[in-house]
């Protein structure tokens, strides 16, 4: 008998190290007929779809996240390059519109002696970043799979802004804007869904860091950092 069961694992140890050195090429298929209308799936190490040397366009909308006084939306460009699979540059290009909302509304006092809200309202940007994708995945749903990439996205961006300064400085004086400009520090993370070879749906978070002056009233200018979120839905065309 303790023969028997020493030959019995001796046997499965050999077979675990042969199906341990067995490794799945990117070519390999698999046939499941009850989940592909194809019957056929890419293991996971198979891209269905490849950026490699490929540029693309996107145009998409979205709104800001980051602002209490402020309620705005977002018009992105974006255009780009791939020269790996993993690595790429991109340009973006927003128009965004904003305004004063309820909350704003509630602070401020019309007499003009109360509380004055102090927002930034964001009237666009333009920047450039490098982009790493080295994550992807397959999710089936509804017998359908849908591949996906997800990128992150590093760069430098110019942001103008108009913000309510001399109204909080003074307190007397209404309905004064200044507008600036600002340089500061640009990332995006992404989430990118094609659709066919050529189309996409992608849904980016940019976000912006800068450094502008603090709405106080002293002898000297004090600054601080302030941060731009914006949340985007867009298409895309990829060639």
């Amino acid at each position: 008998m303790k023969k028997n069961w020493s030959t019995f694992f001796l046997s499965l140890l050999i077979t675990m190290i042969s199906l341990s050195n067995t490794d799945a090429a990117e070519g390999d298929t698999y046939s499941f007929t009850w989940l592909d209308q194809d019957k056929e799936v890419y293991v996971l190490q198979n891209r269905k779809f490849r950026k490699d040397g490929k540029f693309h366009l996107n145009i998409g909308a979205g709104i800001t996240t980051s602002g209490a006084f402020v309620d705005a939306t977002t018009f992105q460009g974006r255009a780009g390059y791939f020269f790996k699979e993993e690595w790429g540059v991109e340009l973006v290009y927003a128009i965004n519109n904003g305004e004063e909302n309820a909350t704003a509304a509630s602070v401020r006092n019309p007499g003009g002696s109360g509380s004055v809200p102090f927002r930034r309202i964001v009237d666009g940007y333009v920047g450039g970043m490098v982009m790493w994708s080295p994550f992807y995945s397959k999710i089936n749903t509804f017998n359908t799979i849908i591949y996906m990439d997800w990128m992150i996205g590093l760069g430098v961006a110019s942001l103008e802004e108009t913000n309510n300064f001399v109204e909080v400085d003074s307190r007397g004086v209404r309905n004064t804007e200044t507008t600036l400009s600002h340089t500061g520090l640009m990332w995006d993370t992404a989430l990118k869904f094609y659709l066919n070879e050529n189309f996409e749906v992608r849904a980016d978070l940019t976000v912006i860091h800068y450094k502008a002056d603090k709405p106080v009233a002293t002898s000297t200018a004090e600054s601080d950092y302030y941060s731009n979120w914006d949340f985007a839905l867009s298409l895309g065309y990829s060639f």
